[in-house]
This record gives structure tokens, C-alpha cells and sequence, in this order.
């Protein structure tokens, strides 16, 4: 199995129809939102940022309104998929990516319903992050199936896992083949056992993900 860790593109998605929120932090009463993938901003009660208002905080949740409606949001949770008509049920067929500052793209999204930073890697064969991901998500990668994988830095020793789901948006695939590697990774790889239920489509700085059926 091939895993390429350096020149990878990053993507950033943005769900049709809706949008993706995620409450990523607090800081004091302010909401540390991540809107359709976009870098981290602070934002205060009765503020906006992209077209998502806070309306109040307590705690690890945030209250946020977007096209009058209404999502409860809390740090660590998989993003919301807020203002769409599926509301945050996993209904999407597809995803539009959109390059970002100096052509990289970079999304947030969910494995196994925890929330995760993905980043799109062709050349990978699967889906595949560090122990510490998988650790935090509660992945019992040790249960998989032992094996090696090929990287910038050689040949390491991975287990090979079956991810219960992947989520970006309101997407939703099940039954993921996942690769789980001894080290630290700053992302979980977005690769081919994903991407491959996609019709792929890129026009300039757009990328468009057409499921399978």
C-alpha cells in the first residue's frame, strides 16, 4: 500500500445546498467556528461570519442560526450541516471543493461520527491517519489486520481497518477501508477506498465529488 506525504493537495468542502459548521473551540464566550472548511474564526454572541450568527455560548456549545435556522454545536462534534432542507442528516450526493489561499485545500469532516481534519491525497490506496487520530476517535485499530505500508520514509507497519463511516457535509459513505500508521500525521489522509465512490470533476479552482451509485 502507497501513501505519498508530501505535495498533497488540501481540499476544502463546501456542501451543497447547506452549510458545513463546526464548533472546533472556546475562547471565553467566543465561538471558535470552522465554516465550510475555512481557517478557524473567533466569533462573539450576536456576531456573523459567513452568513453564521452565534447567538449565545455556555460552556463546550454554541448556539448558532444561519437562514433563521436554529443548530446547537459542541466542541468536538462532527460538523453541521446548517440551513440546507435535510437539516444535518447525512442525505448529500455531493460535494463541491474549492481551492483556497495558494491552491490548497484542507475540510473537516467525520469518522465514525468524531470529528476529524481530512486531507485529500490521491496517491494514497485508503484512507489512513496516525495512532493519535485514531486513538481520539476510539478506533480499535489493534483489532485490524496487520500489515506494511510504503511511504516518503519507507516501509512502516500499519493495521488495515474497516471505517463504520466517512463524512464530509451532508455526505456519507460506509464500509471504508482505513489504514492506521505508527506516527504522528498532522491529517487524516482522504484517499482512493473514499474518493473512488466519486465521479471526480475539476474546473480551475473547483473540484466537484458526484457519488456513485
Amino acid at each position: 500500500m502507497k501513501f505519498v506525504l508530501g505535495g498533497m493537495a488540501l481540499l476544502a468542502c463546501a456542501a451543497a445546498a447547506a452549510q458545513s459548521v463546526a464548533l472546533q473551540g472556546m475562547l471565553g464566550n467566543r465561538a471558535l467556528l470552522i465554516v465550510d472548511g475555512t481557517a478557524p474564526k473567533t466569533v462573539a454572541p450576536g456576531d456573523t461570519h459567513r452568513g453564521v450568527k452565534v447567538i449565545s455560548t455556555s460552556g463546550d456549545t454554541a448556539v448558532v442560526e444561519i437562514a433563521g435556522q436554529r443548530q446547537t454545536l459542541h466542541v468536538g462534534d462532527s460538523p453541521a450541516s446548517v440551513g440546507g432542507t435535510g437539516g444535518a442528516q447525512p442525505h448529500g450526493s455531493r460535494i463541491v471543493l474549492t481551492a483556497g489561499t495558494g491552491g490548497h485545500f484542507t475540510t473537516q469532516g467525520a469518522i465514525n461520527g468524531q470529528a476529524v481534519q481530512f486531507m485529500v491525497d490521491t496517491g494514497a490506496t485508503s484512507v489512513a491517519m496516525g495512532v493519535p487520530d485514531a486513538q481520539r476517535i476510539g478506533l480499535d485499530y489493534k483489532a485490524g489486520r496487520a500489515g506494511w505500508g510504503s511511504t516518503a520514509n519507507g516501509a512502516v507497519a500499519v493495521w488495515h481497518v474497516k471505517l463504520g463511516s466517512v463524512r464530509i457535509g451532508d455526505v456519507e459513505i460506509h464500509d471504508v477501508d482505513a489504514s492506521v500508521l505508527p506516527a504522528v500525521m498532522p491529517y487524516v489522509l482522504l484517499g482512493n477506498s473514499f474518493l473512488g465512490r466519486f465521479q471526480m470533476k475539476r474546473d480551475n479552482d473547483q473540484m466537484v465529488l458526484e457519488r456513485r451509485y
